[in-house]
């Protein structure tokens, strides 16, 4: 395989269900539908965990959140665990991000030659309020603020994106300019389409109320949420304070951000064309997680449900399939062996602790229903955690002290209906499995043991509660 540059495109909290080239049947996301015709869409693409700053470990790192213990948003990547970045600088590659990346501070050492115009995680602190989950804190006002303001402007984020934007079209712009040696990475953080609901009013325009449909199963049309949803719903009832008008308005919203930031990619994508660099650069678009968007009455993400766990994973340049959607469960751990498979250090990836696969290997192979992703939760809200396994056609949640669910998503791809009890082998089969992999009573455990510990530091529940941001993460002005 012919080592290539990189280009990686990592938007925050984008639903896999939400582009055109997935089936939706009203947004418009041309540059990411042409980009996956060109290439190979992964269908079956997860987090490992449901919540930016976990996820953002696990991408950096290859390992699961049990094993780096960025446990929510208050623990962020530091550097201390060796990243695909730092792999990269030990074998001589250029490697630069731009944008957001949501780890501790610019000042940490986490395997960039430079981060141009960087957002981490508030102060080096994040939302301590947001580690408190014994019990967990229940939070009706910061919920009822956290889609706002919503509707037509142009917000903090909406800008943030555009100059890193236009510093990502200089960046190729230089690096067309300059003697090529190794293969570089360039790493870009967009933040649509994550909340605030704030988008220019020409995106908005798309997108007209009267054609967009309520939320699918929503408790006010009979749907009983699984026990622990819908206490971690009790924790964050953002859907309470939205009418149906409200709801409308946000779906549009958030349907507008992911036309916004796909504006962002082509303009980006043109600029890697006319630079003349297309030729010899792959290029690689995700997300950090989803967005329930209102299904279940759910808002943001922190769920295993495919709009809030599934990412969008699309790999194009040399070497990769064009026009091919491959079905095998993959994850964002799988990028660590990509980044160094494609820059030509495929022994870089044979690290201790790691189980990923590079995305090169499984896009080139038919689909291989035996191989199993994961997924998992222990941030706000949730009085115990969660674990999500996707193997083949099955998706298996397991909640410590709750009953699981268990879901086919060839057959119920709206996981309409759990099935565990129907299938006691399978679900049985699924814990075993869950169990080879790490002990959940003992992941929650040390997870919540961390995070009292961290509350503790910032002298205990009554002071923590109030410390970190209320909603979203600030970016530079």
């Amino acid at each position: 395989m012919k080592a290539q540059n990189l280009l990686f495109i990592l938007s925050d909290e984008h639903n896999p269900l939400v582009m055109g080239c997935a089936g939706h049947p009203l947004v418009k996301t041309p540059n990411l539908d042409r980009l996956a015709a060109a290439g190979t869409r992964f269908s079956a693409a997860y987090t490992n965990s449901p919540i930016c700053v976990s996820a953002r470990a696990s991408l950096a790192t290859g390992r699961h959140v049990h094993a780096h213990r960025c446990w929510d948003n208050a623990i962020a990547y530091d550097g201390r665990i060796g990243s695909w970045g730092h792999a990269l600088q030990r074998t001589g590659h250029p490697v630069d991000s731009i944008g957001k990346l949501h780890f501790r501070s610019a000042e940490d050492p986490v395997g960039f030659d430079h981060q141009i115009n960087p957002a981490h995680i508030e102060g080096g602190i994040g939302q301590v309020w947001g580690s408190l989950r014994e019990p967990p804190l229940v939070t009706p006002d910061k919920a009822a603020r956290m889609l706002l303001p919503m509707g037509p402007g142009f917000s903090p984020y909406n800008a943030y994106d555009q100059q890193n934007t236009e510093h990502a079209c200089r960046w190729l712009e230089q690096a067309a300019t300059e003697k090529q040696g190794k293969p570089w990475v360039l790493y870009v953080g967009l933040v649509a389409p994550h909340f605030p609901l704030t988008v220019p009013q020409e995106y908005l325009n798309l997108y007209p109320l009267d054609a967009i449909p309520e939320p699918r199963l929503h408790p006010k049309n009979g749907y009983h949420r699984h026990p622990w949803v819908e206490n971690f719903h009790r924790c964050q009832p953002v859907d309470d304070s939205l009418d149906e008008n409200g709801r409308r308005l946000a779906t549009a919203c958030y349907l507008a951000l992911c036309s916004y930031m796909d504006a962002q990619v082509g303009k980006i994508l043109e600029t890697l064309e006319a630079s003349g660099l297309a030729d010899s650069t792959r290029v690689l678009y995700s997300s950090d997680h989803g967005d329930n968007l209102g299904a279940r009455g759910l808002w943001g993400k922190c769920t295993m449900y495919e709009e809030a766990a599934g990412v969008p994973m699309i790999l194009s340049g040399s070497d990769v399939p064009r026009g091919k959607v491959c079905n095998t469960a993959v994850s964002l751990i799988d990028v660590y062996q990509t980044v160094l498979q494609g820059a030509g250090e495929e022994q870089e990836a044979q690290q201790p602790g790691l189980s990923g696969r590079s995305l090169l290997d499984i896009a080139g192979e038919t689909d291989d229903a035996e191989r199993v992703v994961l997924s998992q939760y222990h941030a706000l809200g949730s009085e115990t955690g969660a674990f999500m396994l996707r193997q083949g056609r099955y998706k298996y949640i397991h909640y410590v002290g709750h009953e699981p669910e268990l879901y086919d998503l060839e057959q119920d791809p709206g996981e309409t209906k759990n099935i565990a009890l129907d299938q006691p082998v399978r679900v049985k089969a699924f814990e075993t499995l869950l169990r080879s992999m790490l002990n959940p009573e003992e992941v929650d455990r040390q997870a919540k043991a961390d995070q009292a510990a961290l509350i503790q530091r910032f002298g205990g529940p009554d002071k923590a509660r109030n410390i970190g941001p209320k909603a979203a993460t600030s970016v530079p002005s």
